[in-house]
């Protein structure tokens, strides 16, 4: 309700105040205080870990709300799609799956914009145990090989056509979260990340493995992608680089303060193992410093890698015809980013 002026000598102040301020206090035709923070949110893409570091950091130091955001971090799950979230409005920003991802969505006419990439190389590889006496990637043929149909599938298959391997030379199959099956011999090659089920597995004692890694075969793809929706980009750009900011300083931060960094992530949710943790944030530090981001600064795009990926994708039949990776992926807003919030 408006507060009603009973004084006639405090009537001019009453109008001018009903002028700005809505019922209970709100701001009314847009007015808000000056250095009001807007709320925003973000969607990751698993529940919270340090793969994601650089957001709790972020939002713990104040980086955030230093740009003028009030941010909401919403954690992901295997239920919960961030790049559907944000194109829908339900989510400001997102971090989504990689490359093939942004170019799906964009296929499927989602007005989602990836600004910026933060795993520059690719996060996922290929394990073999010793007694499979599968040393080589010719040694799949013949073999069962699992992975995840949620985009590393396409990574595999652009190694098997880098070794000149086709695909009906051997049975590839959906792999489960859990390592389980490959561990009882269910299939002979699995795919795990660097950063998580690779040192699963090396934490139960299993470290007689063969590691193919897609980067040696000349297959890169980046992955963990910060996405925006068309238009808030267009309508809010403003906020679209101040989250960009604030996001990447949080991860130059974390990489440069690991045991606070762990100490934030460790205090997002309970039950993580601070040495897995620990694991997992120097492996993801080693996936996002790397190529252009190595020497330009966290969270940078390589469209020649991005150009690469689309036109495999093409050749798997897995897109029907090109998207405009421009409108797909805009580097405006990461050049902007201030070197000192992004370059190590």
């Amino acid at each position: 309700m408006y507060m009603r002026i009973a004084k006639q000598g405090l009537l001019a102040l009453g109008l001018a105040a009903a002028a700005v301020v809505g019922p209970l206090g709100g701001p009314l035709n847009g007015a808000a205080p000056a250095n009001a923070a807007e709320a925003v949110s973000v969607r990751l893409k698993w529940l919270p870990q340090a793969q994601f570091a650089g957001f709790y950091v972020a939002k713990a130091k104040g980086f955030y709300e230093a740009e003028g955001l009030d941010m909401t971090i919403n954690p992901g799950g295997p239920n919960l799609n961030a790049e559907a979230l944000v194109a829908s409005g339900a989510d400001t920003f997102g971090l989504g799956s990689g490359t093939e991802a942004v170019l799906y969505a964009r296929a499927k006419g989602l007005p989602l914009v990836c600004i910026g990439m933060s795993q520059q190389k690719t996060p996922f590889a290929f394990v073999a145990r010793a007694a499979s006496g599968i040393k080589t990637i010719e040694d799949f043929k013949g073999r069962k090989v699992a992975t995840w149909f949620t985009g590393p599938q396409y990574t595999l298959y652009s190694v098997l056509a880098a070794a000149k391997i086709d695909q009906s030379e051997l049975t590839i199959m959906p792999q489960p979260v859990t390592m389980a099956p490959f561990i009882d011999g269910q299939f002979d090659v699995a795919t795990v990340t660097f950063y998580n089920e690779l040192n699963t597995l090396k934490a139960q004692g299993i470290d007689d493995l063969t590691v193919f890694t897609p980067d040696d075969y000349g297959v890169t793809t980046q992955q963990d992608s910060f996405l925006v929706s068309e238009k808030v980009l267009a309508e809010k750009p403003e906020l679209v680089q101040g989250f960009l900011n604030a996001t990447l300083k949080g991860w130059k931060y974390a990489f440069e303060h690991k045991d606070e960094a762990l100490d934030i992530v460790m205090a997002a949710s309970e039950g993580l193992e601070r040495g897995h943790q620990a694991l997992m944030l120097d492996e993801i530090e080693r996936l996002m410093v790397a190529g252009r981001a190595a020497e330009e600064g966290l969270g940078a795009l390589d469209m020649a890698s991005l150009e690469k990926v689309q036109a495999d994708l093409i050749s798997f039949g897995a897109l029907k015809e090109p998207v405009d990776l421009k409108a797909a992926f805009n580097e405006t807003v990461w050049e902007k980013v201030p070197a000192s919030d992004k370059k190590l």
